[in-house]
């Protein structure tokens, strides 16, 4: 039988909400674990929309409170992650002037049917609030209104059927899952007591001890408090612990990636966030050269099954040739799809894109078969992890009577600490590339992607790094550095959390060899376990994200 080890908080589940409160907890001195079935932000936190956005479509639901934090949370991201959280302009083609006024008084007051065609003064109207309840610790421009013949001017390929446009700023992450991963680092270096496991899923409980199961055998915990951040595997978590649950009602959301310049060239770095023909919201964006298109809203209950299907690719499809005529699109394009489940609150009857966004955080008490409570993170968005970390933290805090010790509000996150200012930035690149050998161009484009832990990759590098052959812009010993230092266990690790290359649609058959026989280097696979591995990501790409990498 293993030693039991006795600690304050086990954390099941490794998305952007737990591995925001595991940071928390580990700054307040807390002993905690960390564990995942998967990889670290392995799961529905993979699958976001990549906005760190205040929802300004919350305001029609009257969600106020939540546009609030979403939009003081933007706007602390982007100053204390400025290497992953960018500014974000963002077009709002507007097609008529009036329209919408009525129906969105009707949502105010309780309808369950979304409003349809917002025009020019609803939207006037939700823009200027939105620039209201983003005023603290403003970071970015005020809203304008555009005329149609400026907005044509702008963006020449929109559709002349819009009246006018609206832009405004939000934000969008970079690498969401590297964040993930950033948050739980930090955990870990705030208390060398931690512990951080990924690939560990529950083997039993007796109400006392919680047997978990990694990849290098049993480990037995015996918890003050049990937080369930499992997002939407909440219900199958709790009913493993003992406490059976109905928390969750998920909706899907998908996204393509496609390789289109013209499109990339015609947003210059702006998002355009518009009405499908069947009013539903969808958005397009450069995202590290590539266009994003989303999201779709639809129910469903199975993560482990879901993926883009065809008709979402044609729904993608046919709202951009609405939206863009002045362009051509088809399947051909997309070099990556990717699909995830809300985590939503279970809310029967309701529309899909009325769910609340919100977050809570429900308590199942300790009873006479289990000796501790068990917390389930239920909702939530991505925008708002920092702040509902920060609520579940001072209710952990509460319960073991401990008090809090560091705010994370200011708490820079990963690479956004120690990370030069925009005039130092020429001479901490100066600096290290004299102490390094490595070419100034190359450490700044380092900075951008890793912020200040490039450092300690140009020095792995040096001053003539090898480069991957198709996607050129990474190295072997970055590559290599990532996975000896980071809790790479699987070679999808590598290519979809760590780094951005699967979902631009970089790699190659020979890339994704050569990352395979770094990582066998690193982690010491055998040739059958490297070939398993390589073939494994490669089914997985191709199947469940459209990547077409096996005919490359």
């Amino acid at each position: 039988m293993s030693e039991i080890r006795d600690l304050d908080v086990l954390i099941i589940g490794a998305g952007i909400n737990g591995a925001g409160l595991f940071r928390d907890l580990c700054e307040q001195g807390l002993n905690c674990v960390i564990t995942d079935k998967g990889d670290f932000g392995g799961g529905t936190s993979s699958a976001p929309s990549r906005l760190i956005h205040g929802g300004i479509k919350y305001l029609e639901t009257a969600e106020l409170g939540l546009v609030s934090q979403s939009t003081l949370e933007r706007n602390l991201l982007l100053k204390n992650a400025p290497h992953l959280v960018k500014p974000l302009p963002t077009v709002i083609p507007i097609f008529s002037w009036l329209k919408g006024i009525p129906a969105a008084l009707r949502t105010l007051i309780g309808s369950t049917t979304a409003p349809r065609s917002r025009g020019a003064v609803l939207m006037k109207i939700g823009m200027m609030m939105y620039d209201f309840y983003g005023r603290r610790h403003r970071v970015m421009p005020r809203h304008q209104i555009w005329s149609k013949a400026r907005a044509l001017k702008e963006i020449p390929p929109l559709t002349s059927r819009i009246v006018a446009a609206g832009q405004y700023y939000d934000a969008t992450v970079t690498q969401p899952e590297r964040l993930v991963w950033e948050l739980v680092a930090d955990g870990l270096r705030a208390n060398t007591d931690a512990t951080a496991l990924n690939y560990t899923h529950i083997a039993a409980t007796d109400g006392e001890i919680i047997h978990l199961a990694t990849p290098e055998g049993k480990i037995a915990l015996r918890p003050r408090v049990v937080v369930n951040a499992a997002g939407p595997w909440i219900d199958r978590v709790n009913a493993q612990l003992g406490a059976s649950s109905h928390l969750i009602g998920g909706t899907k959301g998908s996204h393509i990636l496609l390789d289109h310049p013209e499109l990339i060239r015609a947003l210059k770095g702006r998002m355009i966030y518009f009405e499908a023909d069947d009013g539903r919201i969808c958005l397009v964006f450069d995202y590290l050269g590539r266009a994003l298109v989303g999201s779709t809203d639809i129910r469903a209950d199975d993560p482990d099954k879901v993926r883009c299907e065809d008709h979402e690719v044609t729904y993608f499809m046919s709202a951009l040739r609405s939206l863009l005529p002045g362009l051509s699109f088809d399947d051909s394009q997309i070099v990556y799809a990717y699909s995830g489940i809300r985590p939503l609150p279970a809310s029967d009857g309701t529309a899909p894109g009325l769910i609340s966004r919100d977050h809570s955080a429900p308590v199942a008490p300790r009873d006479a078969d289990r000796q501790w409570p068990i917390i389930s993170l239920v909702g939530g968005k991505w925008t708002t992890f920092r702040g509902f970390s920060e609520e579940v933290a001072d209710m952990v805090l509460d319960l073991i009577e401990s008090k809090r010790l560091i705010s994370t509000q200011n708490l820079p996150i990963g690479g956004g600490r120690d990370l030069p200012a925009q005039d130092q930035r020429e001479n901490w690149i100066a600096r290290l590339s004299q102490a390094t050998g490595a070419h100034p161009k190359r450490i700044d484009q380092l900075l951008s992607r890793y912020g200040s832990t490039a450092a300690q990759i140009a020095a792995a590098e040096g001053e003539t790094p090898v480069m991957l052959e198709d996607a050129i812009d990474f190295s072997h010993a970055e590559l290599a550095w990532i996975t000896g230092h980071e809790q790479v266990r699987d070679l999808q690790d590598l290519v979809m959390r760590r780094t951005p290359l699967a979902v631009t649609g970089s790699l190659s058959i020979r890339d994704i060899n050569n990352i395979s026989i770094i990582c066998a280097n690193i982690l010491k696979w055998d040739d059958r376990q490297r070939q398993d591995q390589l073939d494994r990501t490669i089914e997985h790409l191709d199947s469940r994200h459209r990547t077409g990498i096996a005919r490359r």
